[in-house]
């Protein structure tokens, strides 16, 4: 996996952890898992792309 797409990965499992935690911490928050999900698909094409 090339750089760019490592680190979006990292990013990606970064923002999850931090969703969580404040979902755990604060109560629900359906604009912060929406951005997590939009965070996930990007990097899910940035890793296609790169493996094409």
């Amino acid at each position: 996996m090339p750089g760019s797409a490592r680190t979006m990965a990292v990013c990606t499992v970064c923002g999850l952890v931090l969703a969580t935690a404040y979902t755990v911490t604060f109560g629900g928050n359906g604009l912060i898992w929406f951005l997590w999900v939009v965070l996930a698909l990007v990097t899910v094409g940035v890793v296609t792309a790169r493996r094409v």
